[in-house]
Parts: C-alpha cells; sequence; structure tokens
C-alpha cells in the first residue's frame, strides 16, 4: 500500500520558458536562417511569416527558447505532519538560474517528477544547461542509459497506463481528480507576453508553482493518495 514516505527523495519540477529574445528580428541572420528553415515546416498548412511563428512557437524549443522560472518541491514529514516544500529558481540571467538548479539536483539521488517531463521539462533543461556550459547534474545525465537506469518520472505517462495515442492535459487530470488549479489567471501560451510585454516575473512564478503543486497532487492522486487536503504547502523563497 502506497504511504507518503515512499515518495522520498522525488522532486517534482515544472520549468517555464520564453523566446531567447522578444523578437524574431534580435537574432542573429545565422539564427534567424535557422529558425526560417525550422518553421518552414510548421508554416506549411498555414498563412504565417516566420516572425509570427517565433513569437508562438519559439519559446518550446531549446534552440531558440531560454528558461525563465523552474519551480520545485518536495514532499517531508514535519512533527508527523507532512508538507509540500515549493520554490522557484527564476531570473534574467539564465545561466544563473540554471547553475542553481543545476547544484540542488546534486544535492541527493533525487528522482525527477513531472508532468510530460520526458518529452519537455527534462530535456529542454539538459539543452539549455549544455548550452549554457554547465556540466549536467546525474540525474539529467541520461545519454547512452538504458531506460531502467533513468529516475524520472512522467504523470502524463503514468495516466497513459501503456496507451501511447493520447495527450492527456495537467489540466484536466486535476479536473479528473478534483485538485483545485488557479489556471484562470494566466497559460502557457501567454507566458512570453507576461514576461515580455508586462514584465511579470512573479506572475510566471506563481503560475509555475501552481504547477508543480498540482503534478504532485495528481501523482499522489495516481498511487491511489487523495487526502490533499493533509499536506501543507510552504512556499521557500
Amino acid at each position: 500500500m502506497f504511504q507518503l514516505k515512499d515518495t522520498k527523495n522525488i522532486l517534482f519540477l515544472d520549468i517555464e520558458t520564453i523566446s531567447a529574445v522578444r523578437e524574431f528580428s534580435e537574432l542573429s541572420p545565422e539564427m534567424q536562417q535557422h529558425w526560417q528553415r525550422k518553421s518552414s515546416f510548421m508554416r506549411s498548412s498555414e498563412a504565417k511569416t516566420p516572425e509570427t511563428w517565433y513569437n508562438e512557437r519559439a519559446a518550446i524549443y531549446a534552440e531558440f527558447g531560454q528558461v525563465v522560472v523552474v519551480g520545485v518541491g518536495f514532499l517531508t514529514a514535519v512533527d508527523e505532519a507532512w508538507q509540500l516544500r515549493v520554490k522557484a529558481y527564476s531570473g534574467s540571467d539564465e545561466k544563473q538560474l540554471l547553475e542553481e538548479v543545476a547544484g540542488l539536483l546534486r544535492t541527493r539521488d533525487w528522482k525527477l517528477c513531472a508532468h510530460n517531463g520526458k518529452e519537455f521539462d527534462f530535456p529542454y533543461l539538459c539543452r539549455r544547461m549544455l548550452i549554457n556550459g554547465i556540466t549536467l547534474p546525474d540525474v539529467l545525465h541520461i545519454s547512452g542509459r538504458k531506460p531502467w537506469e533513468i529516475s524520472h518520472i512522467d504523470t502524463m505517462e503514468l495516466w497513459k497506463f501503456g496507451d501511447y495515442k493520447h495527450y492527456t492535459s495537467l489540466d484536466l487530470l486535476a479536473q479528473l481528480f478534483q485538485i483545485p488549479s488557479s489556471k484562470s489567471d494566466i497559460d502557457g501560451s501567454q507566458v512570453g507576453h507576461t514576461y515580455y510585454q508586462e514584465g511579470d516575473l512573479p506572475k510566471i512564478i506563481d503560475y509555475c508553482l501552481e504547477d508543480v503543486m498540482v503534478t504532485a497532487k495528481v501523482y499522489l492522486s495516481l498511487q491511489g493518495y487523495t487526502d490533499h487536503a493533509s499536506i501543507e504547502i510552504i512556499k521557500v523563497d
């Protein structure tokens, strides 16, 4: 039977990303050419310019985007009560941000858990760390390893139960398991606008930490644990 102590060393994680620069025109001529080639495949069925596609899609590609927030959380027992302690690493200096995250990942034999993490969060972090000249922590050093040697948990993969036909959003799982979520304020498609046009990094941080909390609760629900109200949420500066 699953118990909260079974979550020892699980680090729940979510990242928020934006385009590397505000506008396509700010890219170097070489990177503009690379984006035009890449976006040509996406634009084949829609009449959109490379500039428009850059604003809409660049953030999801590690080669053309950057990380502005990494939210993490872990469960711990304090005086026989359980807490989910969450923290955000954020800022405009991506290298410093990722160095801090890498430092955290080296502190313990973590297992990383994210929603769609195997397709997005984990590889994105790996690529951006390497681009910034940061040695990958062992938990992210997965190239050449066998699947059973990789300590990554993906809640979307858990929900599939071997079915690979459908993508299931974190929001939908939260609804199914009756987990409160404050997604009305912002969604993933608005992160770039919120950062570049509104300059509201705190709003992105709140959004990211909400995803961390929901991911943790979804993971617990997938293990059959539903007493989420008994877990105190602690935000760590």
